[in-house]
């Protein structure tokens, strides 16, 4: 058996789309209950109740969430407003206690996928449970190691499989916490179109800001649903508290979106996968633009304290070559490759030439 013999009935059960949102981290009873039961008020169509419970931090002596007694808590959650219950599992022993605390659905986070040695221990003790789990894509870009961490799921017999998109790590940062990098998550649905695809629009804005826009564009292209981070009282959370809302803005965040019909596979959808991919080639060439820039102010200041002119006519014989030799590999024209390298290199000699004014 293969990913691509995977069913997944199980999604039809939950709402459409499915909505999972909670707090990053159970930081107590009270949080938990008064977050559940603002979110429940709302009728948000909130189907599963999230809610960290370890918490792999990157640096040492931070919180690392609250251990098992946090399961208490969403037992409560789920006994006192019906939902279901889900959080991360990072080992062996969260498995097991997770289960033990009949969670309904699990998921293993963006530092776990990246590590077979990590996903074979969970999958091994999940071995041949019926509950959902969902794997996060890897922090690095990796199409591989995310299929392959299935892959170790789907051979420990478990079978109600799903994905997360929570974008990926990138040294040079940028508007978002992790880039969302559409390709290499498209790819994925496009190779197995029957495992359910959330995305998780908290951890790739990694604030506030344009968690519905990244959310709407995930349901264009498809995706079945998203994991968001909701808060009784975000400002005063333990962890990630610039990323997560409270229950009444998710509500009008879930109110506002618009619905795609995953199963069709025609104009709208293919234009729609088309324009995501091309939305986010145009961020990656406005952030290495900007990167560019950046450089090129630290040209300027170097000329200027060396008393070298800004425009060096050796530099633009190079530039044009180099534009020359990429045409022909990328089959592009020649004319478009020198038009948006002379602009590059007119707009470079207008931030050094700014420069040189400003230091006058």
């Amino acid at each position: 058996m293969n990913l691509n013999d995977v069913k997944n009935e199980w999604i039809n059960e939950l709402s459409q789309p499915l909505m999972i949102a909670g707090p990053c981290s159970a930081e107590s009873e009270a949080q938990m209950l008064e977050t559940a039961k603002r979110i429940r008020e709302t009728n948000a169509n909130v189907s599963v109740f999230r809610a960290g419970i370890w918490k792999p931090r990157t640096k040492p002596n931070g919180f690392e969430g609250v251990g098992v007694i946090g399961l208490n808590w969403l037992k409560k959650v789920k006994e006192e407003y019906g939902f279901k219950t889900a959080t991360e599992v990072a080992n062996a022993h969260h498995v097991f206690a997770a289960l033990e605390a009949d969670v309904d659905v699990l998921w293993i986070g963006a530092r776990s996928t990246v590590n077979p040695f990590t996903v074979q221990e969970i999958a091994m003790a999940l071995r041949g449970t019926d509950k959902p789990v969902f794997v996060k894509n890897p922090v690095n870009p990796d199409l591989a190691l995310w299929i392959g961490a299935l892959e170790r799921l789907l051979g420990q017999d478990i079978k109600n499989l799903g994905a997360i998109h929570r974008g990926f790590s990138t040294y040079q940062k940028t508007k978002y916490r992790n880039n969302p990098n559409w390709q290499i998550a498209l790819d994925f649905k496009s190779q197995f179109p029957n495992i359910p695809m959330l995305i998780d629009p908290s951890h790739i804005c990694g604030n506030r800001t344009g968690l519905a826009d990244i959310t709407q564009e995930a349901l264009n292209v498809g995706y079945q649903g998203a994991i968001i981070e909701s808060h009784c009282n975000p400002d005063e959370a333990w962890s990630d508290a610039s990323q997560q809302i409270t229950p009444e803005v998710l509500a009008e965040l879930i109110g506002n979106l618009k619905v795609r019909n995953s199963g069709l596979a025609g104009f709208d959808n293919e234009m729609g996968r088309h324009r995501t991919l091309i939305s986010d080639l145009d961020f990656q060439l406005i952030e290495l633009l900007s990167q560019r820039m950046k450089i090129s102010e630290k040209i300027g200041k170097l000329k200027k304290e060396n008393d070298i002119a800004i425009f060096q006519p050796e530099r633009w014989k190079v530039i044009t070559e180099y534009a020359n030799q990429k045409a022909k590999e990328t089959g592009m024209s020649h004319e478009f490759i020198e038009k948006v390298f002379k602009a590059i290199h007119e707009e470079s000699i207008e931030v050094q030439n700014s420069i040189m004014i400003d230091r006058q």
